[in-house]
């Protein structure tokens, strides 16, 4: 199918466009970008007062699959992307058992290609079984189609075998993807570690016990050549450590969740896992220290950390219940309501964090607009006012603390390789 978008601001950081115009697709390609664009034989979509991005990309999403199924599949995962607007998902490695070899990494490239309506990229275990004892087959992993390597879940704590996983990506040529958690210092913490822990009386989790790994790491890739991405920073001082090492020149990246820029600990409403996470939302000057740096690009990616539980795990108190929540189907409006209404972000701003960036970063195809480049487009709605419902979710996973809240911005269609895979219905 043919389709000629119309009227759409087109907003594609990779050319710094960002113009009323058309853009054409055709054999699943962008064919031409312009404006008054006509083609008799292609479908028609009308994006005026909408935004036109490149594709966007998820660069951290947990799809359960295998060995958790009744929390997430491919599949299901696929379909909650397409509906965020997602046309590339990378999925992390800590599955059951662990993606930690070429060939576990060929199921879920296989799996993939038959079942889901947007790309999944597999990531690979840092080490074998992610246990944390030896540095898994990173080269076979990458060579089976794997753009990253992460040991999402936990931190490879033992520092020579972490530096040696950051050899390895650095002669493969791929980031590393890096939980910064230091094991020693979580001592059965469940959530920030500040006012709201000692009210509801549970363990804190400090924000030392990120960022000691931040500080590690850093250092670590620095010394391995390796680039270093770093995962969900919650703490103002990642924010510091991250400038820092920027401006001193080394290969250092870093994403915020939604979550962490909208919430902190004084909106738990009491025991509700649903607001159980990790790393944990903390105080309001850690969001506002996270928010400034989206803002200055210190932080260049938006993520979701999409991770998905069952509700009878999530109906568990704070104490027993999982860490994670899912956010492949509200990434979009948060991002529109918390940063873009509010100046935190342009809408060309926020292509760039949650597409070309991304892109980028992994050395992959996509993040954008560009004439002959994969037709990867998402169209928003930027002035739709509505109410997030997860019974409406694609996702398996319900455990959000963000259901009954009234966003802007909705996701109207996502377009993958030129085919419409999600079209909303309002």
């Amino acid at each position: 199918m043919n389709l000629l978008i119309k009227n759409g601001r087109v907003l594609d950081p990779s050319g710094n466009v960002d113009a009323v115009c058309d853009i054409l697709v055709e054999d699943g390609l962008i064919a031409k970008t312009g404006k008054d664009l006509s083609a008799p034989d292609a479908r028609v979509v009308d994006a005026s007062g909408c935004w036109v991005m490149p594709g966007l990309i998820d660069m951290h999403v947990h799809l359960r699959d295998p060995g958790q199924l009744y929390k997430e599949d491919i599949e299901s995962g696929a379909r909650a992307a397409a509906r965020g607007g997602f046309t590339t998902i990378l999925a992390m490695p800590n599955t059951k058992p662990p993606i930690d070899s070429p060939d576990r990494v060929g199921y879920v490239v296989h799996k993939a290609e038959q079942v889901a309506p947007v790309r999944v990229l597999q990531i690979g275990a840092a080490t074998k079984g992610q246990k944390g004892e030896e540095a898994a087959d990173i080269a076979g992993m990458v060579g089976a189609g794997s753009p990253a390597i992460s040991e999402d879940g936990r931190s490879v704590m033992n520092a020579k075998i972490c530096r040696e996983v950051l050899e390895r990506c650095a002669a493969a040529g791929v980031p590393f993807l890096d939980h910064c958690e230091d094991a020693n210092l979580v001592s059965g913490g469940v959530m920030n570690a500040g006012e709201k822990a000692k009210t509801l009386g549970f363990k804190g989790i400090t924000n030392s016990v990120e960022d000691v790994i931040i500080a590690r790491d850093i250092l670590l890739a620095k010394e391995a050549g390796a680039h270093l991405h770093l995962c969900h920073c919650s703490t103002a001082d990642s924010a510091v450590m991250v400038r820092e090492a920027k401006a001193a020149g080394l290969s250092v990246s870093a994403e915020v969740c939604p979550h962490h820029f909208t919430l902190t600990e004084d909106d738990i409403p009491g025991d509700d896992a649903n607001y159980k996470m990790n790393p944990p939302v903390r105080s309001a000057a850690d969001r506002d220290a996270l928010i400034e740096g989206l803002r200055d690009g210190t932080f260049e990616v938006i993520a979701t950390d999409h991770a998905p539980h069952s509700a009878q795990e999530k109906r568990r108190s704070f104490a027993e219940a999982p860490f994670g929540i899912v956010g492949l189907e509200t990434a979009v409006p948060l991002t529109v309501t918390e940063l873009v209404e509010k100046g935190v972000l342009t809408p060309l701003g926020m292509a760039a964090a949650m597409s070309t960036n991304p892109a980028r970063i992994c050395g992959i195809e996509g993040g954008t607009l560009a004439e002959g480049s994969r037709a990867d487009i998402t169209i928003i709605d930027p002035s739709r006012e509505w109410r997030i419902d997860k019974e409406r979710f694609a996702s398996r996973g319900h455990n959000t603390p963000f259901h009954g809240r009234t966003v802007r911005g909705s996701v109207r269609m996502t377009v993958c390789g030129g085919k419409i895979v999600y079209r909303e219905d309002v």
